[in-house]
């Protein structure tokens, strides 16, 4: 039973059919018998749900068929109503489903199943809040999950239904985007969408152009202005995006996800679509530009012309252009977002590298170096705030700028790094570097530090690609272009200091060589202004960046950033008018900002970080910055900058500061005569003010780099007539004013200037041309508000900067001591507080103050304390101070500001003459104290205290050597460092000096004097040796020799003084500059190039920089040529304005007292060799002072040498044979001919006849009475042979090495080496010899012997070589052998001795000879003289003199161009054209022959075979040098 059971259950199941579709209610109804809506609707909902629930393989195909065909009536599918649209959707879909793969429709019908689901149901799916939303989502993702889609792929031309589900499906979900959040589309809505468009890309063959497009149009949603721009069209509709309303997105946009996912998917296809899209829009773009050409080849051929060669001129249209840009810019996206897809395109990019066409290889260009960068359309993201006038300053360990950025769209990204997925694109790329064309080289440029910057977006850069790149880019820093040198800097601009210091100065700082922080560092001296400009912005806001962490001491930052400072006010000696303008500007924006610090601080670092909006955080914050001090913190930066110059940048510094004191003078003028100008309207005087207004203005003009315009600007602004701008100009130059009105007032100044800049009647550059002004007046560091906070860092050396605050105190207290008035009272309470006594000494810092102090009582006695506790404590800083010149600067208080100081004077002095002792107690001060007292007080001095006081010094002093040397008598040495004795020398020395100064009767001077120079002259030639056992410690000697030198050249600024120093004892002092020590050398040329620049010493010391032709030290070498090249220019500038002869050639007349220096010289010799060498000096010579100016003159100087006698060694008589002097005088003439006729021609210049006689100085030349001895000398040639082609070979190097060197070439260290006696290091000529101090040895008797005969010649005797040991590079051949001076301090008896040359006409020359030496500054001390005020003036002058950092060039002497550089400046030459026609005009013409005597000389070289002397015919000039100008203002 049980199995017949089974049986029979088994059949009864196979008998069942399989189950279909029970649904069997009509859907279709025929025309006017429609069912009604609610009917259909519930028909539709009926079947929808029973199919929803079927599976494909378990139903019954054929029981589908009547509902599929009721399904596409087009009754259903063209319905009004939407629900029955959407049901019959879903119906449809689920009949695509069930009945698979073969879809029970023809293509007409399934091509209007999908007219109605992509144009209805799609597009619904944008309102979430629709009824039928299910029923939609149901259709979407039916079609995307059982593929149904894909039978679009086989409708005959469905191109429009595929463009139109890409076009629905991206403005569905662009469109949900838009909604509020609570009304997105779900998530699956998305990514149904992107299944769906991606099986439909998978499965056509081929899509359509305009889905492409569709496609592409997606990623250019990033791009800001396409958005903006497509919205802008229809402004009226303009929704904006919540996501991209704000600055920070926080995801991407929805539709470009759904690209992006469709081309990672099909990155195949895709990459094929896109290539050929490209392909498309390059090929467009070229058809147009051969249109283009076409065009403009028949306009050509029907205008004539030829064919353009630019490289540019067949480019691309501008419409052609716009497409380009936008599908490079479409590249950028692509390879953020889908990488794969561009794998055809970039070969395609890579070829545009190489394109003819600049534009196309830019674009290539530019779009290679944003891919690498993982920059998309977007655009780069925000620059780094780097802003110099924060508080407090960013620090690496805590950086400001956020390295992470929040704005998804402009954040740097790469999926993969780029140089490995296209090596070959990657090095065609940086193959542009070497491009031909600017542009390109600047576009790459840029690509390149983008690069670095991001790391190659993100994806990182190996150690050595790092390397290289920033290689690279330093080498775009000195691109010859200033377009990529400026895209160099613009890069540097956009890295962050964490990047600036962690990536660019890995390879060095600014003060490396070859270092990419360097060469940038170079561009501030470049020769475009554009790039000087950027370049010193970059520089100084990153050092104003770095200032948190300078003053923190970090090493690293120091290392890197700490030079960037001087590197910028060095440039202040280039003396360009532009680069004073900038380096103001840049100065106080980012230097030393005039905001600094603000007035609110970034809480975010004064609170540690805590960004929380709390009560608690709030309260901290309050309390910092209560507790701030601005003025302390604007100090510390002062001083922090001030810390970090060198030298020569310090210079600068205090330079800046000086100008200030002397241009607030022509400031305060200028605006007295604008308010008695009035507008233009006055009632008397109108032409006196006109013109002392006009002449103001053409001062202030000259300071500007367009004097026309800004003359101009001046004249506009006094007719602006606004006193109120002219009481704030006067708030900044007070010295009452402090730092928070001198600021308030600039910036109240800026305000009313640019209003009126607005109006009509003033210009747009008039704000231009008075900031540069009002930055140059106002008292912006030296500001009284800057003292106590100086004050206390000198006290506390916080943050070591003591030293720095002392230096700074000390500049103020001599440059502007009106702004101690305040704080006077303070520091001589501090004083008094720190005065020392017997038992104790006083404060370290206690001598600035007394110098500040010192300074302040000179110029305002009455505002000093005239207590008895503070006169006290003077007196006992003048018995105890220490340093020594702490009692130096008691005693000037005391006589300066005491009503006492004879009385005070009198009885300080008895108190240092009883009991003194050498070693003693207080006896430095005591020396000290006597030493300024001799120069003060001399007349309270009486005979007795004399002798005393000269005892102490001379005997007790001087000549006592307490600790003798046990080295060789001819040890020298320095030390930066002086022992007690050492020390008391030195004051003994100023002792003796200080009381020939103050003597009052110049005609009683001869008298007193002598003993004096005997004891400096000594001091000078044996080198610093007094001791007739010659035990001095060699330290000691290096000391002494300096000072002794210093103080000749003080006694030398006095005339009476002067003359009394005799050619033989100037000799032995121009020695000083070839010293064996460089700091002698430094110490001696700083005084007399500061004496110079004073004015204050006769022109015959100018010789003496000229000395340095061999100097080894090249800071020191460089330094004198700028000065000597500053000086040549101020005098050749100040012939346009003085009327004066003798002081427009003072360089020029400097050359004969020149060869008679070198004609003395200990190291002289007649030989071949010898006389090579000596041309250096000549050539030296000429580089810095000849022009094709004034090369005719020095020629004419070096003959007339030839025509005179030696009168230094002994005043030849008429009859009086020729002397060894005499012979080297003329083999110097004849070497300095020859030098200059090379010099000429190296340089294609004429020397010209001069038609005036030029007169040597009469105290170093005498006339040749004997016509015949005349004749012969003129006709002899004195120069062995060989000498003309050494002097050559020397000029050649010599001029070779210096464009080496003014074009950054590394020069080549020459060879050293050479024997005991200096002979092979000479001939190898291994370094630049060097004096070397020795043992004096006896002059030898003269070697010729009286002639009776005229054209005998005696010659000089061969002198012995030195046997004297070497001392490497630094010796100065046969340096041993030192001739002993002579003596002489006897009045000179004639008026015209040592007299200057001059220019005279011929026919003036018969009325006489004129004085030498033009009149100096200051006037003599005589009998009628008040004695008191006479001192007072003394001492004005010597704590001028002493001060040993006090800045030695006046501004406007900083150094000028190259020489070389100068020729090759056509704009600058055409101002000398028209300058010389000036002078040729007004100058008689030469004459067609030589004179005589040049003429027989030369005829009679020409025979000898002396090439140099033959006459040529003057050839065009191909050259000419500069017109140097100094526009800037002596400090």
């Amino acid at each position: 039973m049980p199995s017949r059971n089974a049986a029979a259950v088994t059949e009864i199941e196979e008998a069942q059919p399989t189950p279909g579709l029970q649904f069997n209610e009509a859907l279709s109804w025929r025309a006017g018998k429609a069912i009604a809506v609610a009917d259909l609707l519930k028909r539709l909902n009926a079947l929808s749900k029973e199919m929803q629930d079927m599976e494909q393989e378990e139903n019954e195909r054929d029981s589908f068929t009547t509902v599929a065909k009721e399904l596409v009536n087009p009754n259903l599918l063209a319905h009004k109503d939407k629900g029955v649209k959407a049901l019959t959707a879903a119906c449809l879909v689920d009949i695509l489903r069930l009945c698979a793969p073969d879809a029970p429709y023809t293509g007409q019908q399934l091509r209007d199943i999908f007219n109605m689901i992509i144009g209805q149901i799609i597009p619904a799916l944008a309102d979430p809040s629709n009824a039928y939303n299910n029923q939609h989502i149901y259709v979407l993702s039916s079609l995307a999950q059982v593929k149904s889609i894909v039978l679009l792929a086989d409708i005959p031309s469905a191109d429009t239904l595929i463009k139109n589900v890409f076009q629905h499906c991206f403005d569905v979900v662009s469109a949900s985007s838009r909604s509020s959040p609570a009304e997105e589309a779900q998530k699956n809505v998305e990514a149904n969408m992107t299944a769906l468009l991606v099986c439909l890309v998978d499965e056509s063959q081929t899509l359509p152009p305009e889905v492409v497009d569709i496609i592409v149009a997606q990623f250019l949603r990033t791009d800001p202005k396409a958005v903006n721009g497509s919205r802008s069209k229809n402004k009226k509709n303009w929704v904006v995006e919540e996501k991209q309303s704000t600055l920070f997105l926080r995801q991407l946009p929805p539709a470009y996800n759904m690209a992006r996912y469709i081309c990672n998917a099909c990155p195949e296809k895709m990459a094929r679509y896109f290539s050929q899209y490209f392909n498309d829009v390059v090929v467009d773009a070229s058809n147009s530009s051969a249109q283009k050409n076409t065009s403009k080849s028949k306009k050509r051929h029907s205008d004539g012309t030829e064919d353009s060669d630019d490289e540019n001129s067949g480019g691309p249209t501008e419409q052609a252009l716009g497409d380009l840009r936008k599908v490079h810019g479409l590249l950028r996206e692509l390879w953020r977002a889908c990488p794969g897809v561009l794998q055809n395109v970039i070969p395609q990019l890579e070829a545009e590298l190489a394109a003819e066409n600049i534009q196309l290889r830019l674009l290539a260009t530019e779009t290679l170096g944003d891919i690498i960068s993982g920059i998309g359309a977007a655009g780069l993201p925000a620059a780094p705030t780097m802003d110099p006038a924060a508080y407090p300053s960013d620090a690496l360990m805590n950086p400001s700028e956020n390295t992470v950025s929040l704005n998804l769209l402009t954040k740097p990204s790469s999926p993969q790094p780029f140089p490995s997925a296209h090596p070959q694109a990657y090095a065609n790329y940086l193959g542009r570097r070497h491009d031909r064309t600017a542009l390109i080289r600047a576009a790459w440029t840029t690509g390149v530090g983008r690069i670095l910057s991001t790391s190659a977006g993100g994806a990182g850069l190996s150690q050595q690609e790092e390397d290289r790149l920033i290689s690279d880019l330093n080498g775009m820093l000195g691109d010859a272009d200033e377009k990529v040198r400026v895209a160099a800097v613009k890069v540097v601009a956009n890295f962050t200091f964490r990047d600036i210091v962690g990536k660019l100065g890995r390879l060095g700082g600014v003060s490396d060589s070859g270092s990419l922080l360097a060469t940038l560092a170079d561009r501030v001296r470049d020769r475009k202004h554009l790039v000087r400009e950027e370049a010193m912005a970059v520089l100084a806001r990153i050092w104003g960046v770095a200032v948190g962490e300078l003053s923190e001491e970090n090493e690293q930052i120091v290392a890197l950033l700490g030079g960037i400072p001087s590197k910028i006010l060095d440039t202040y000696y280039t003396n360009d008018i532009e680069i004073m303008v900038l380096l103001d500007r840049v100065f106080y924006q980012y230097l030393l900002p005039l905001s600094y610090p603000p007035a609110k601080a970034r809480s975010s670092k004064l609170t540690n970080g805590n960004s929380q909006g709390t009560k608690e955080s709030q309260g901290s914050t309050d309390k910092v910055g209560e507790a701030i001090d601005p003025d302390k913190i604007r100090t510390e930066r002062i001083l922090l900058l001030v810390k970090a110059l060198d030298e020569r940048a310090k210079k600068v510094f205090y330079a800046i500061q000086s100008r200030q004191l002397m241009l607030s003078k022509y400031m305060n003028a200028y605006l007295a005569r604008c308010e008695d100008y009035n507008g233009g309207v006055m009632d008397e005087n109108e032409s006196s003010i006109k013109e002392n207004l006009t002449r103001l203005i053409k001062t202030f003009a000259g300071m500007l780099p367009n004097p026309p315009q800004a003359t101009s600007d001046l004249w506009k602004f006094a007719k602006l007539h606004d006193r109120r701008s002219y009481q704030l100009i006067r708030f900044c130059m007070a010295p009452e004013s402090d730092y928070r009105t001198v600021y308030k007032a600039i910036k109240e100044f800026t305000k009313r200037v640019v209003d009126a800049s607005s109006s009509s009647t003033a210009s747009n550059n008039l704000l231009d041309t008075l900031t540069p002004l009002l930055y140059r007046v106002s008292l912006i560091v030296y500001n009284k508000s800057h003292v106590p906070a100086i004050m206390e860092y000198s006290r506390t050396d916080d943050k070591v900067l003591a030293a720095t605050a002392h230096e700074v105190l000390r500049e103020i207290s001599s440059r502007t001591p009106e702004v101690l008035k305040a704080h006077v009272q303070e520091i001589c309470k501090t004083l008094q507080d720190e005065a020392p006594s017997a038992n104790r000494p006083n404060a370290a810092g206690a001598v600035d103050n007394l110098k500040a102090c010192a300074s302040f009582a000179s110029k305002y006695p009455k505002e000093m304390p005239k207590d008895r506790k503070f006169v006290q404590a003077m007196s006992n800083f003048a018995m105890y101070g220490s340093p020594p010149e702490a009692a130096k600067y008691a005693v000037s208080v005391i006589w300066a500001a005491t009503e006492k100081k004879e009385s005070l004077a009198r009885d300080l002095a008895q108190k240092c003459i009883k009991g003194f002792t050498f070693g003693g107690e207080g006896y430095l001060s005591r020396l000290a104290t006597l030493s300024q007292l001799m120069l003060l007080a001399p007349a309270e001095m009486d005979e007795q205290s004399s002798d005393e006081i000269l005892d102490m010094a001379i005997k007790q002093t001087l000549l006592q050597v307490r600790e003798p040397s046990k080295k060789p008598a001819d040890e020298y040495a320095w030390s930066s460092t002086v022992d007690g004795e050492g020390q008391a020398k030195c004051w003994a020395l100023k002792i003796l000096v200080n009381r020939i100064r103050s003597h009052p009767n110049a005609e009683t001077l001869a008298d007193v004097a002598p003993p004096v120079y005997s004891v400096l002259s000594t001091l000078v030639a044996q080198h610093g040796e007094l001791s007739k056992a010659g035990d001095t410690p060699a330290t000691h000697k290096s000391r002494l020799r300096l000072l002794a030198a210093r103080l000749y050249l003080k006694l030398c600024t006095q005339k009476a003084h002067d003359a009394l120093l005799t050619p033989s004892a100037f000799n032995a002092l121009t020695t000083v500059a070839q010293d064996s020590e460089e700091a002698v050398r430094s110490g001696f040329l700083q005084r007399l190039k500061k004496y110079l620049n004073q004015q204050k010493l006769p022109q015959r010391f100018y010789t003496i920089p000229f000395l340095l032709a061999f100097e080894p030290s090249d800071a020191l070498r460089l330094d004198t040529t700028t000065w000597i090249r500053s000086r040549a220019a101020a005098f050749a500038s100040a012939k346009s304005t003085s009327s004066s002869t003798k002081s427009n050639i003072v360089m020029e007349s400097v050359f004969a007292r020149l060869l008679s220096v070198l004609s003395h010289h200990p190291d002289y010799a007649n030989e071949a060799e010898d006389l090579i060498d000596f041309s250096r000096y000549i050539i030296f010579y000429l580089q810095n002072v000849a022009t094709a100016n004034n090369l005719s003159l020095i020629y004419h100087i070096a003959q007339r040498i030839k025509q005179c006698r030696d009168a230094v060694s002994a005043p030849p008589t008429p009859d009086a044979p020729l002397t060894e002097a005499d012979d080297r005088l003329y083999h110097l003439s004849d070497l300095a001919q020859i030098t200059i006729r090379k010099y000429e021609e190296t340089h294609n210049w004429t020397i010209q006849t001069l038609p005036a006689k030029v007169r040597l100085p009469s105290s170093l030349f005498s006339e040749i009475k004997s016509h015949a001895e005349a004749q012969y000398i003129a006709e002899h040639h004195y120069l062995p042979d060989g000498v003309e082609a050494g002097v050559e070979d020397v000029l050649k190097a010599t001029l070779r090495a210096s464009r080496a060197a003014h074009h950054g070439k590394k020069r080549k260290a020459e060879g050293g080496g050479g024997d005991a006696n200096g002979r092979d290091a000479k001939k190898a000529k291994s370094g630049w010899p060097i004096r070397k101090p020795a043992r004096p040895k006896e002059k030898k008797a003269a070697a010729a012997a009286a002639a009776s005969k005229a054209p005998k010649t005696p010659k000089p005797k061969k002198r012995k070589e030195s046997k004297e040991p070497g001392s490497g590079s630094a010796e100065r051949r046969r340096s041993g052998r030192v001739k002993e001076a002579e003596k002489s301090y006897v009045e000179r008896d004639s008026e015209e001795d040592d007299e200057e040359m001059e220019m005279m006409d011929v026919a003036v020359n018969s009325d006489g000879a004129e004085e030498e030496d033009e009149e100096m500054s200051g006037s003599e001390p005589g009998s009628t003289h008040d004695v008191n005020k006479e001192a007072q003036g003394k001492e004005e002058e010597e704590e001028e003199e002493e001060e040993e950092e006090e800045e030695e060039e006046r501004v406007d002497e900083f150094a000028q161009e190259e020489a070389e550089e100068q020729q090759e400046e056509a704009p600058e030459a055409e101002a000398v054209a028209e300058a010389n026609e000036k002078e040729k005009e007004s100058t008689p013409k030469p004459p067609t022959t030589p004179n005589s005597a040049s003429s027989a000389s030369r005829g009679k070289k020409k025979s000898t075979a002396s090439p140099h002397s033959k006459t040529k015919p003057s050839p065009p000039r191909t050259k000419t040098t500069r017109a140097t100008r100094s526009r800037a203002i002596a400090v």
